[in-house]
C-alpha cells in the first residue's frame, strides 16, 4: 500500500517536472490600452503633451541656431564703416545679416548722434524684444517638466482607487490575478508620465544654454559696439 502511494507521488512529481510553465506575455500597446477609461484618457493626453515637447524643442533648437550664426568679420566691418562715416553701408551690412547681434547693432546705429545713454537704452530695449522672440514657448517645455508626471501620477492614483473599489465590492473575494493586473496597469501611466517630463526637462535645460549663448554673443557685440562709439575720433 504504501509503495503504491510512493510510487504514485513519484509519476505525478515528474509528470509535474514535464510541464512546461506558461509564460504570460503582454505588449507594451495591450498594457497602455488595457487601464480603463480614465487609463486611456490620460495616455492621450500624455501623447499629445510628448508630442507637442518634442515639437517646441525642434522648432526652437533650429530658431536659436539661426540666431546664433554670424559672420566672424561682421563688427570689424561696422567699425570700418562707422569710422569712415558711412552709416547707411553699415545698417545695409546689418540688414544683409538678418539675426539677433545685426538687429541690435542696426539699432545702435540708427542713433548715432544721441547721447550715449539714450543709445544704450534703445540697444537694451531691443535686446529684450530679441530674447523675447528666443524664448517664444519655451516655457511650454517647462510646464509640460512638471505637469506630466502629475498626470501620469494622477492616472495610477485612479487605477488604484478603482482596483480597490473592485475589492471593497466583492467583500473581499476579487481574484488576486485581476486586481494585480489592474494595479500594474494603472503604473503604467506614472511610467508614461515620468518618460514624457524627462524628455521635455532635458530639451527644456538644453533650449537654455542655447538661447544663453546667443544672449552673451548679443551682449558682448553691444558692449564692442558702445566702445567703438567712444574711441577718441
Amino acid at each position: 500500500m504504501l509503495n503504491s502511494l510512493f510510487q504514485d507521488g513519484a509519476e505525478q512529481a515528474l509528470e509535474n517536472l514535464d510541464e512546461e510553465p506558461v509564460e504570460k506575455t503582454l505588449s507594451l500597446m495591450e498594457l497602455l490600452m488595457n487601464g480603463g477609461v480614465a487609463g486611456q484618457v490620460i495616455i492621450i493626453v500624455l501623447f499629445v503633451l510628448l508630442f507637442v515637447a518634442v515639437y517646441i524643442y525642434f522648432e526652437r533648437l533650429f530658431a536659436v541656431k539661426a540666431a546664433s550664426k554670424m559672420d566672424t568679420n561682421f563688427m570689424s566691418q561696422i567699425k570700418d564703416n562707422v569710422a569712415s562715416g558711412n552709416i547707411q553701408g553699415a545698417k545695409v551690412l546689418c540688414m544683409q545679416q538678418n539675426s539677433p547681434v545685426s538687429r541690435l547693432t542696426e539699432k545702435g546705429i540708427s542713433r548715432i548722434g544721441s547721447p550715449l545713454e539714450d543709445i544704450n537704452t534703445a540697444i537694451e530695449n531691443a535686446g529684450r524684444l530679441e530674447v523675447y522672440k528666443l524664448e517664444k514657448n519655451v516655457s511650454i517645455l517647462a510646464t509640460i517638466a512638471g505637469a506630466a508626471p502629475m498626470i501620469g501620477f494622477l492616472g495610477t492614483v485612479i487605477g488604484m482607487v478603482l482596483a480597490f473599489h473592485q475589492l471593497a465590492t466583492s467583500s473581499g473575494q476579487a481574484e488576486m490575478g485581476s486586481l494585480a493586473e489592474g494595479i500594474y496597469t494603472a503604473m503604467t501611466t506614472t511610467v508614461a508620465g515620468l518618460i514624457v517630463g524627462i524628455i521635455a526637462y532635458m530639451g527644456y535645460n538644453h533650449l537654455v544654454v542655447k538661447t544663453d549663448k546667443v544672449v552673451h554673443q548679443m551682449e558682448a557685440t553691444a558692449v564692442d559696439f558702445l566702445d567703438l562709439l567712444n574711441e577718441p575720433a
